[in-house]
C-alpha cells in the first residue's frame, strides 16, 4: 500500500505503508542511532512526535520486549529507509512490523531519509502528516499541520500512581531511598539506581513537593520526558520548592530543563534538537569528552545564568550548547545527555555514582 509524508513547508515524499494503518499528524524528528530501535520506540519523550531514524536498515534483529524501555510504544509515527523483512536474532520475540502494527503506530517506508534529514536539518523542525489518501488535498492539509502543537505531554506520560522498585542488595550500608519524579521516565533510569543498591520510589509528575519531601528520601531524581518544558508550569512551582531543601538532587534531559525553570533560567527550542546516541559532550572540569545518548529539543539558555545560582558543567562539542549544570552551594547537578543510555554508549553511567556518593554525604565532586 501506498503513503506518504507532507512537511509543511510542503514537501511530500511517497513510500510504502507500515505498522498500523491511520492517518496522523506530528512533529517530525530525526534520530542518528544505528541501533536501539525498540528502545526510541518506547521512550516516552517522543510522545507527540514522529520520528526517522537516519540508519537505513531498521528491524534487521526484530523486537526482544525485554529491551523496551516502557510498556507501551510512544511516537505518533515511524519513517524508515527500509524496513527489514526478516528478523534475525535469537532473543526476538515478534518483528517490528508486527510491534508497530500491535502498538498501532503508523509509518512510512521506502523514503529518502537523507533527503528527509536535511530538509530538517536546514529549515528546522517541521509537523508533518503520514498518510495513505492518494487523493490528499494538499491546500487543505498545509493548515491544519501548522496549527498542531504537541500540548502538555508530560501529563499523557507519567504514572498515574506512585510505587516502589526495591534495590539490589550491594553491601551492608543502608540502601539509600530515592523519589523519582516521573516526567515520562525511561526504565533504565530507575534501574541504573537499583542495580545500585537504591530503593526507588517513582512518583507522578505533578505530586507536591510536601509529599516528597514527607516521605524522607535520601535523594530526588528528575527524570526525562517530552514536550516544551514551559508548559509544565505547576510542575515547575513543586520544583522551586525542592530546591529550597537540602535534599540531593540529580536530573536528566527534562529534568535538567525543569530544574532550570525552576531557579529562574530560561530555555528555548532548538532547530532540530539532538537525538541519538553519538552525541560528543565536554566536562569542563576535567576536560574529558565522553560520548553521550541524547534525545531533545529544547536547551537551558546560559547566557544569562547567574554564577550565584548555577556553573555549567558539561557542553555539547558539536554546537557548544550546554548539557549539564552544577549549583552553587547545593547538591544538586543536572546534565541534558542520558547517562542510563538505552539505546547508546554508557560513557556516563558514573554519574549515577556521583549521585550516590553525594547522598552518602561525600564532597560533591563539582563543588
Amino acid at each position: 500500500m501506498k503513503a506518504f509524508l507532507i512537511l509543511e513547508d510542503g514537501t511530500v515524499f511517497s513510500g510504502t505503508h507500515i505498522g498500523f494503518e491511520r492517518e496522523v499528524i506530528s512533529e517530525i524528528v530525526f534520530n542518528t542511532s544505528m541501533a536501539g530501535y525498540l528502545e526510541v520506540l518506547t521512550d516516552p519523550s517522543y510522545a507527540g512526535q514522529a520520528v526517522c531514524m537516519t540508519y537505513p536498515l531498521i528491524g534487521n534483529y526484530g523486537v526482544c520486549r525485554e529491551d523496551m524501555e516502557s510498556k507501551r510504544a510512544w511516537p505518533d509515527g515511524f519513517i524508515v529507509r527500509e524496513l527489514s523483512r526478516m528478523a534475525s536474532n535469537f532473543r526476538k520475540d515478534i518483528t517490528i512490523q508486527e510491534f508497530l502494527t500491535e502498538q498501532k503506530i503508523p509509518g512510512i517506508a521506502g523514503i529518502d531519509t537523507r533527503a528527509l534529514t536535511k530538509i530538517l536539518r536546514k529549515k528546522g523542525t517541521m509537523n508533518g502528516m503520514i498518510t495513505t489518501d492518494e487523493a490528499f488535498d494538499l491546500a487543505a492539509i498545509l493548515p491544519r499541520l501548522k496549527e498542531y502543537t504537541t500540548g502538555k505531554v508530560v501529563e499523557k506520560v507519567t504514572c498515574s500512581q506512585k510505587y516502589e522498585i526495591e534495590g539490589q542488595k550491594c553491601s551492608e550500608v543502608r540502601k539509600k531511598r530515592v523519589a523519582l519524579l516521573d516526567f515520562g521516565a525511561k526504565d533504565n533510569i530507575a534501574a541504573s539506581l537499583a542495580r545500585r543498591g537504591c530503593d526507588v520510589w517513582v512518583y507522578p509528575a505533578c505530586t507536591g513537593a510536601e509529599e516528597i519531601i514527607a516521605d524522607e528520601p535520601d535523594g530526588i531524581m528528575l527524570s526525562n520526558g517530552p514536550g516544551d518544558p514551559k508548559e509544565c508550569t505547576q510542575i515547575i512551582a513543586e520544583l522551586k520548592k525542592l530546591y529550597d531543601t537540602d535534599i540531593p538532587i540529580f536530573a536528566i534531559c527534562l529534568g535538567h530543563q525543569l530544574m532550570a525553570l525552576a531557579v529562574g533560567a530560561d530555555t528555548f527550542k532548538m532547530k532540530y534538537g539532538h537525538r541519538g546516541g553519538n552525541h560528543p559532550v565536554k566536562d569542563l572540569k576535567t576536560g574529558r569528552v565522553y560520548i553521550s545518548s541524547q534525545n531533545h529539543g529544547y536547551v537551558v539558555d546560559t547566557q544569562n545564568l547567574s554564577p550565584q545560582i548555577a556553573v555549567p558543567a558539561f557542553i555539547n562539542v558539536n554546537d557548544g550548547t550546554n548539557e549539564g549544570l552544577s549549583y552553587t552551594g547545593k547538591n544538586i547537578f543536572t546534565v541534558q545527555f542520558h547517562p542510563e543510555a538505552c539505546p547508546g554508549p554508557l560513557d556516563s553511567g558514573y554519574l549515577f555514582d556521583r549521585f550516590i556518593e553525594m547522598m552518602e554525604g561525600k564532597e560533591e565532586e563539582n563543588a
